[in-house]
Formats: structure tokens, sequence, C-alpha cells
């Protein structure tokens, strides 16, 4: 069997989470198995749908790195790929269903004649389950197009699956009611349907259904946040599947090659972005720096922080790295670096830069810098651990003023690396700043 996917979403609002897994399955099963996906928006609700909305779903796609085969965009032999553009379409299959004697009209609704029925689901995740269609009461009618002319979500997702081929709908738990009426209407278009596998849904931590407005349930709210698409990615993959081995940290290739549908849990996902947040931090960990630069520029850009060259700036973010949990943050930790105008964090220069102690201290470190013939980590460290014992304190009572001197802040990367990187002209300026600053809490 040739495999065709599609991830079906309408423009009504944000790309929820939940949205973003769906497409994500069915990205990696047409992986897994040389397939196709298919991108459709299903934008036949006029009063819903805004050309943002469709934005935002592309973009999101994008950004999470599931670049579709067909679809907006990028075309196909299946178009078009919205369903507002498909209406000639339509109206050929409803005329297929009503010289078949399935419609009939209801107060200017066309609706499909059930064929009152029991159907069976073989679906792929929950198993074969029986839907009892025969009474009219629980199961009506379904309608097909209103009043006003408009398409049902049922009908235009059946023909478009027909039209586009699509050999395996993969979608949340919460549409497996409407598969037996979906079948109905596959049978009497004479249409083989498709292979379902229904995931299950995903909840709060406190078992509530995840709505648009829950925090993290936006997929628009990552990138902004500074997540990374490969994390994103990895933890939207343990949404209802493993790896079997209570492994967190997995690449999207691994799951391509370890993914099966039957593998899906049928238990509903329990979404934690604490998880997420702790993957997040692994990955820009983990992550080589040419790729870690190629993230981290736009948000140092849009901070407004420039740098004097590629390599500086590779520099500094090698060192920083391993604190950065959020790429939004990366300014807070960076800006420092390229900016001899900084501004000092008022509780660490109460902790560490008040009074003559401090000046004493810094002063100190500054003589012994100063005499420094090289600039290099073990030179700084040796300084300030001699200078330390010269004048009877703890390494960590020079450590900590001199890095509030430095950077204005009480926490950052290793103090001697930061040192090595601004360099000595640069690093006894900021500790005379620091002096004076120290000198000023005395008064």
């Amino acid at each position: 069997m040739t495999v065709r996917t599609r991830f079906a979403p309408s423009p009504t609002g944000l790309l929820h989470v939940g949205g973003a897994r769906t497409a994500l399955f069915n990205w990696i099963y047409a992986k897994k198995h040389g397939g196709t996906f298919v991108l459709r928006i299903e934008d036949t609700d006029h009063s819903r749908n805004t050309e943002q909305a469709k934005q935002v779903i592309l973009d999101g796609l994008h950004w999470l790195g599931l670049d579709w085969d067909e679809g907006p965009q990028k075309g196909g032999n299946h178009g078009p790929y919205y369903q507002s553009e498909r209406g000639a379409i339509y109206e050929e299959y409803l005329s297929r269903l009503e010289k078949g004697g399935h419609l009939y009209e209801d107060n200017g609704a066309i609706r499909f004649r059930s064929p009152r029925e029991k159907v069976f689901v073989d679906d792929e995740i929950c198993g074969k389950i029986e839907f009892d269609l025969t009474n009219p009461g629980t199961h009506p009618d379904l309608t097909l197009r209103r009043p006003d002319g408009s398409w049902i979500f049922h009908f235009v997702s059946v023909v478009d699956d027909i039209e586009m081929k699509i050999s395996h709908v993969i979608r949340g738990e919460d549409h497996l009611s409407n598969t037996p009426k979906h079948i109905e209407l596959y049978r009497a278009l004479g249409a083989e349907p498709p292979r379902f596998a229904h995931m299950p849904l995903i909840l709060n931590r406190d078992g509530s259904k995840m709505s648009k407005r829950d925090e993290g349930a936006a997929l628009g709210t990552y990138p902004e946040a500074g997540y990374v698409p490969e994390a994103v990615r990895n933890y939207l993959c343990l949404l209802g599947w493993s790896p079997k081995e209570n492994r967190e940290i997995i690449s999207t290739e691994e799951v391509v090659a370890l993914f099966e549908l039957g593998n899906i849990n049928r238990r509903n996902a329990a979404f934690d972005l604490d998880k997420c947040f702790w993957i997040n931090g692994q990955y820009l960990l983990s992550m080589d720096l040419a790729r870690y630069a190629e993230l981290a520029v736009p948000f140092l850009e849009k901070a407004g922080i420039t740098w004097p060259t590629w390599n500086a700036l590779e520099k500094v973010l090698s060192i920083v790295k391993p604190k950065v949990k959020l790429l939004k943050d990366l300014p807070e930790w960076v800006g420092y670096f390229f900016n001899e105008e900084f501004s000092f964090d008022e509780a660490a220069v109460a902790k560490s830069l008040t009074g003559p102690l401090a000046v004493e201290r810094l002063s100190a470190l500054r003589d012994a810098y100063s005499a420094l013939a090289i600039w290099d980590l073990a030179s700084l460290e040796s300084a300030l651990k001699e200078t330390a014992a010269k004048i009877g304190v703890k390494t960590g009572e020079l450590v900590h003023p001199a890095r509030v001197a430095a950077s204005g802040r009480g926490i950052g990367p290793g103090l001697y690396e930061m040192l090595e990187i601004l360099g000595k002209q640069r690093t006894l300026a900021r500790f005379e700043k620091g002096i004076i600053k120290a000198l000023g809490t005395s008064a």
C-alpha cells in the first residue's frame, strides 16, 4: 500500500499542541513508510476562518520542521489544498449521492439518508469497535450542506480524503464517534475507506481536557519563549507514544525508525510543560555550537545586541550555553559581554560589592591581574587563589565581587572563562568601575 497521510486543520485560531502532535504523527508515519504527507486547510467555515489563522498553521508547522509533501505553498496533483477552493468537486460528489438516492432536503439543508446499520471500525490504535447507527434518535442523519450553501465537515473531509487518495487517517480520539458516519459516506460513494487510527487525547495534569487557553496549549508560544523545534518534537512524540525503554530524549530520526501505530498508548496523555522545559534544556546543552548560534541570533537581534565578529559571538555562547534553558533568556546572559554600559543588579551589589572590604578585595585582585603577562584560564585562576591566600580570605570572597564588577550580575558562566573572553583591558576597566560602585555604597 502506498502510504498517504494528511493533516487537515481548520484556521479558526491558534495551532493547538494537540493539532501539532496529530501533524507530527502523520508526518512520522509517512516518513517511516516512504509515503506522502499532505497538508489540507479545512476553511469552509467562512464565519470563523481568518487569513491570520491560516498563516499561524503554516508558520507553526514550518517551525516544528514538519514540511509537507503536498499542500499550500507546495502544490501537488490532488489540489487545490484549501477546501474553500474545492466547491466544484463537492458539487460533483453531492450529485453522485443524489443520483444514488442517498440525499433528501430538510428545511433547506441537504441531508444524508443513513442506511441504518451497525458499522464496525477496525482502528489501528483502538481495535475493532461496533457502532449501532440503527436508531435515528441517537444517530440522526448527517447534514452535508447547510441551508446557506456552506459545506459540513463530515462530507467535505470524506470527499477530500477520497480525492487525495489518503491511505491512513490518523487523528484525535474525539473524532472516533464520527468515523462510522464517515464509513457510511465512503460506502455510498463506492470508495474504500482509509485505515483509521485515533490517538488518545491530551489532558492537563488535573485530568481536564486541554483547551487553547491553557498554558502551553498554543504552539506559537514555544518559539517566542525560546524552545527549540527539536525539543518540542521530542516532547510531543512522548504524548501517547514511547520508545519502550523509559527514554525521554530521542531524536526524530530514531522515532521514525521505531514508530508503529499499534504502539500508541490507549490512555489519554498528560501534558507536562515542566518536562518539556527540561527536555528543551537538555537539547540546548548538547546542541552543536553552529546550530545553537543559528537559533540564538534572532533573540539577540530582537534585544538590540550586536557583536564585533561571529567568532566573538560563538566564544560567548559557548560558555553561557550550559546555563540557558530557554533562548529568550539569552540576552540577559550575553548582553554585558558586548556592552560596557551594562547596569548593575542591585541585589548582587548589596551581597558582594558593598563597603570597604569589597573595595579592598577587588583592588587586590585588580593589582594581581594587572601584573599578569599571560591572560588565560590557568593564569587567572592561579592569580585569584594566590591573592586570596595573600590577603587571608576564601576564594569565593574574591570570585563574587569580581563577577559582579565584570558583569553586573551575581550569576553567570565560569568566572575565569568570562574574564578570559573579556580580555585584560576590559576586565581591569570593569574592576575600576566596580571599585567605584563599592566605594559609593560605603558612603
